[in-house]
């Protein structure tokens, strides 16, 4: 009944690593990701498919030991949680404040479509089908592709389109999250 309720104080709290270690660790592996992800994945239409659900769920596990080296404490836990979280919020605070940064962590909008005319290499270069693209264009009421003064492929994947009848009233609309693959 005591091994029970007994805890090991300093095996929970105290780090059996270097704090500067598992902040290296944490760095190191945040940015290496955050790199491969970035030039690898770019943006893909919308949110967040089954497939790419996968890729982090396997990212997070192939990189845990190399981030944690295995920890033991809570303490190490929660450092290390932090250093991510941290060096989010870092590259969140630098994109809103430099625009040089956000043009290398954000891809430019795309142009799809022009003047009712679908730019199909730049679908290509996006890996994007016409069958996407009309779904996105679906959602915002689009029936006629000639409607369309332009639309993009934003940063975030999402589709904004401005019709014709936008361009003289000065509006913009924007397409909600895709749920396509």
């Amino acid at each position: 009944m005591d091994l029970l309720f007994s805890i090991d104080w300093r095996n929970l709290f105290v780090p059996t690593y270097s704090i500067l270690e598992i902040f290296l660790r944490g760095t190191l592996t945040y940015l290496s990701l955050f790199i491969i992800m970035r030039v690898l994945l770019k943006r893909q239409t919308g949110a967040l498919g089954i497939a790419d659900l996968l890729v982090v769920v396997l990212i997070a596990d192939a990189a845990q030991n190399a981030m944690g080296s295995e920890y033991r404490s809570v303490t190490e836990g929660v450092l290390l949680v932090l250093t991510i979280v941290g060096w989010d919020y870092v590259l969140d605070w630098a994109e809103y404040r430099f625009s040089w940064m956000r043009s290398l962590t954000r891809p430019d909008p795309l142009l799809l479509v022009r003047n009712g005319r679908i730019l199909r290499r730049n679908l290509k270069r996006e890996m994007m089908t016409e069958e996407e693209l009309f779904s996105e264009l679906r959602k915002e009421n689009i029936d006629d592709i000639a409607e369309i003064a332009e639309a993009y492929i934003e940063g975030d994947g999402t589709v904004s389109v401005i019709k014709h009848s936008d361009q003289k009233s000065g509006g913009k609309t924007k397409s909600r999250r895709s749920t396509l693959p």
